[in-house]
């Protein structure tokens, strides 16, 4: 028969060997942590983490999407220019000077000096000028008139080139007349002279309406005719 001694040690030991396995279980886990999935693979422990791998290839291009909706009518624009391409070749200035010196010409009627010109074409503008010493004398009013032609008609487009001088009287204090030679000029543009040889000319003639008096043309000094072509 056990003694009572004896039982009591026996108790003791039984009682505290399940302590003992429990603190010792948990030394053991007290090193690591487990992994929340290994109670799938069975009671093994996960390994560390392996190298990324490389970027994989582009994917393909997607499927495109639908067209969208038409956009709405804008504004309507403003008129254009028609423009008509006419390729022509550069202007060219085309110009001639008539000059004389002393020309002293003293007619009252007629044709006073002449410059012919080659005009290059019909849809231009002649641009003339005649500059020179002019006179009108007489004892009671007159008026003369000094003008171009154009092969021997005047410009009718759109009017005549011309200028006038108008005396009133002399002086009847003296018993004389004005007598006084003043440069003047003769300028303007006429439209619709034809391509070709031009007789461009200065004419001395009477005013409308008034008597002629005593005209001169170009005393003691120099007088010109410049005409030049131009565009229209």
């Amino acid at each position: 028969m056990m003694s009572p001694l004896v039982a009591r040690l026996l108790l003791v030991v039984c009682l505290a060997l399940p302590l003992y396995g429990v603190e010792k279980e948990k030394v053991r886990n007290r090193g690591y942590r487990k992994d929340p999935d290994a109670d799938k693979f069975g009671s093994c422990m996960q390994g560390p983490a392996g190298t990324p791998g490389r970027e994989g290839n582009p994917g393909t291009n997607g499927i495109p999407g639908t067209p969208g909706i038409p956009g709405r009518d804008g504004l309507k624009g403003e008129k254009g220019e028609c423009i008509n391409e006419i390729f022509e070749e550069p202007w060219r200035p085309n110009y001639k000077q008539c000059a004389w010196n002393s020309l002293n010409y003293g007619i009252d009627l007629g044709k006073v000096a002449d410059c012919t010109f080659t005009k290059l074409r019909s849809d231009s503008a002649v641009r003339v000028l005649f500059s020179g010493s002019l006179r009108l004398k007489c004892k009671n009013a007159c008026c003369q008139r000094w003008y171009f032609t154009f092969n021997g008609a005047e410009c009718t487009g759109p009017l005549p080139i011309e200028s006038i001088i108008y005396l009133d009287q002399g002086s009847p204090e003296l018993n004389s007349t004005i007598n006084i030679h003043r440069t003047s000029s003769v300028e303007g543009l006429c439209e619709g002279v034809k391509a070709g040889l031009v007789d461009v000319a200065v004419w001395v003639g009477t005013c409308a309406d008034y008597p002629r008096g005593d005209a001169s043309t170009g005393w003691n000094s120099v007088s010109r005719i410049i005409i030049e072509e131009l565009p229209k």
